[in-house]
């Protein structure tokens, strides 16, 4: 049977390999639900401050307008005694507001991450109610603003250490791969001493001498997490390196910066955009087990991981336990998707 010629007039449509990998993603009905519901997620958990929050969005007070969302006047500007910041959950506060002409604007949960509820009928840990969502941990702040203030910052982390072990990844896999000969064997020794190395044990000394930080765990993270994507893109440019468009720009005179920016490294991505997904949901669950662990981030911020850990020391509050490891496994297994199916969008065997 011949082949039908194509359609006078019409215009042959062409498309990048990346065009090409989308138009494979966006028909796979898992992996974009998945990146739907997870863009979701973290749009919720950034905009935590305008959901869960102490502080009203907008004030009128005596016909002048506030924005304390932004900047928290002193309680002398309401009446109050002292300059101290204004505590929009006094009943003195609610009482002035709640006089002719005067409001507020308040979010959805009136508790930010760290608010201590003083005013609760039950003691702490106490099951949820009508003030409190998903009930108080055992200091009495909000359940659910610690679990959405929470996951921003175990995703602004996992951003963060993916962000730098990618770049360092890629940087030393590339050098690795396009000169090879001595430079690839001296980085391999490096790399595998480096790496016998007891991160956890080295974590732990840190945490000692220093106040545990988002930033000082990102970079102790960075200092190991390089060295498994590394491996995959030295063996893309080792790959890479000895094809017909490279030897021409080699031939053309292109400084091998340019060569390996402009030629090999396009070629090379299919690895570090398929593992993505998957060193986001490895950097969510490392700062969850070192806050779990209490080597995270301090008691004050926050935490998923201190969420955990007070749900294994109060085993009959289970508000603390059960939303929390729904949240975790809803988030992993949102992230394994989207993993799952960018692997399969660059899989060139597929159609």
């Amino acid at each position: 049977m011949s082949r039908s010629s194509p359609a006078p007039g019409a215009v042959a449509v062409s498309f990048s390999p990346g065009q090409r990998a989308w138009r494979r993603f966006r028909r796979n009905r898992i992996g974009i639900m998945s990146l739907r519901l997870m863009l979701v997620l973290l749009l919720l958990s950034f905009a935590a401050p305008l959901i869960s929050n102490e502080r009203p969005i907008l004030a009128r007070y005596h016909g002048k307008l506030y924005l304390p969302i932004l900047s928290n006047p002193p309680e002398t500007e309401f009446g109050g005694d002292f300059q101290t910041p204004t505590d929009w959950l006094d009943p003195f506060i609610r009482r002035r507001f709640a006089e002719s002409g005067n409001w507020a604007l308040f979010t959805f949960n009136h508790y930010s991450g760290s608010t201590i509820n003083f005013s609760a009928r039950r003691a702490h840990p106490a099951p949820p109610s009508a003030e409190n969502w998903l009930g108080t941990d055992d200091r009495g702040r909000d359940v659910f603003a610690r679990l959405l203030y929470g996951f921003g910052i175990g995703m602004l982390f996992a951003f963060g250490v993916t962000l730098l072990t990618t770049s360092v990844g890629l940087l030393v896999g590339a050098l690795q791969g396009y000169f090879g000969a001595w430079v690839d064997l001296g980085v391999q020794r490096f790399t595998e001493i480096w790496n016998a190395l007891p991160a956890l044990y080295l974590l732990i000394i840190l945490a000692a001498i220093f106040t545990p930080s988002l930033l000082l765990l990102m970079g102790v993270f960075t200092l190991f997490g390089w060295i498994s994507l590394a491996d995959y893109v030295r063996a893309e440019f080792l790959r890479n390196r000895g094809l017909e468009f490279v030897k021409g720009a080699r031939a053309l005179g292109l400084s091998s910066a340019r060569i390996m920016w402009r030629h090999i490294l396009p070629n090379s991505l299919t690895p570090v955009i398929t593992f993505l997904p998957f060193r986001l949901s490895e950097g969510l669950l490392q700062l969850t087990a070192l806050d779990f662990l209490g080597l995270g981030v301090p008691g004050s911020v926050p935490s998923v991981g201190d969420l955990l850990r007070q749900g294994k020391d109060n085993l009959d509050a289970w508000w603390l336990s059960l939303p929390t490891i729904a949240l975790l496994v809803a988030s992993l297994l949102l992230l394994t998707f989207i993993g799952d199916s960018l692997r399969d969008a660059y899989d060139t065997r597929k159609s």
